[in-house]
């Protein structure tokens, strides 16, 4: 991504949010906020959460902000424009994926490297950590963003029009990736496999017309997009995790008084604090959902699961100094630390 076209889009005229319908039903002397994110509104840890924001934001600050969802990509996808959009003013808040941030740092390629965490709670673990917040959202302050949390999803699973026990398995096929880095187009190189970049919003036409036949993603985000019914089963790889970043504007922030400066990063991190707890057990609920729809998940041995690992490991070697030896290892430390059972 071109940062001068960010840079110059704080004066680029876009669509006008007031062209789009009024969900929340805000008040004419209220001021409208506008959260925009892609993935379902309901059922899905991010719909929830930014949701929730909306409900607190416009209970606690009645009559003075107004908070409206746009989800499903509705409004924007979660590519250069959304970001655009955010430095010129048209929406004010956000939550897209690491993947998407990578353009600012390429810290945030760090959730792409496969193996990395055991689990969703070892990364909420490393989120919670000075190294965290010092080496990714504070950096995405010199772009004209400030990160307000993190938001929690899941660990991803693999899917393919044919069962994958092993890496290989689907060798010489087209999978979907979500952002076109380095690491990702590695990751599905060394399965044999050649990338695509597809938005979100396109994933399920394209695997239900055959354009790509595989993809990767958290069981939320293949249930609530009938991802499964296209493809001939789910493995459980839980290889990499899928997080968010909640996000508003400098511009936006400090716009603010100082009170309701605190007010808006106070909720924040509420509803961070509360949806997060909810995360895995979204994502447990969608995993049950795709079994009970006689969808197929597979569940691979340890044996098998360590053959997934020695195919991804030269992507640890091959990418620690994009993504910072420091940063690396305090991941590596903390999630051999945390106890997943405490």
């Amino acid at each position: 991504m071109n940062m001068k076209s960010l840079a110059l889009a704080a004066s680029v005229a876009l669509t006008p949010v007031a062209a789009v319908a009024d969900p929340a039903g805000c008040d004419p002397n209220e001021e409208r906020l506008v959260f925009s994110h892609i993935t379902a509104i309901s059922g899905h840890p991010k719909g929830e959460a930014a949701a929730s924001f909306a409900e607190v934001v416009n209970e606690r600050m009645d009559g003075r902000y107004c908070v409206e969802v746009f989800g499903n990509s509705d409004l924007y996808t979660d590519g250069p424009e959304l970001f655009e959009a955010m430095l010129a003013g048209e929406v004010h808040f956000a939550a897209p994926s690491m993947s998407k941030l990578s353009p600012f740092t390429p810290r945030f390629q760090l959730f792409e490297i496969p193996f990395l965490f055991d689990g969703p709670l070892h990364a909420m673990e490393f989120f919670n950590s000075d190294d965290a917040r010092r080496h990714l959202l504070s950096e995405l302050e010199d772009d004209g963003f400030y990160g307000l949390n993190f938001w929690s999803n899941g660990m991803r699973q693999l899917s393919a029009d044919v069962p994958l026990r092993g890496p290989y398995d689907g060798a010489g096929r087209t999978f979907r990736v979500q952002a076109s880095t380095p690491i990702i187009n590695r990751q599905i190189e060394l399965m044999g496999i050649t990338p695509k970049k597809l938005a979100f919003k396109d994933v399920h036409d394209a695997l239900a017309s055959g354009e790509v036949q595989g993809q990767q993603n958290t069981w939320s985000n293949i249930y609530s997009k009938e991802f499964y019914l296209h493809q001939a089963a789910v493995t459980e790889t839980n290889h990499t995790y899928l997080g968010y970043v909640f996000m508003t504007s400098t511009r936006f922030l400090d716009g603010l008084d100082p009170q309701t400066r605190r007010e808006f990063v106070e909720l924040a991190d509420l509803v961070t604090h509360e949806r997060n707890r909810f995360a895995y057990e979204l994502n447990q609920m969608a995993r049950e959902e795709i079994l009970y729809d006689d969808g197929i998940v597979i569940r691979l041995s340890p044996d098998e699961l360590q053959k997934w690992r020695d195919a991804f490991a030269p992507i640890l070697i091959e990418f620690r100094d994009v993504v910072g030896s420091e940063l690396l290892d305090a991941a590596m430390r903390i999630n051999a630390e945390t106890d997943p059972f405490n």
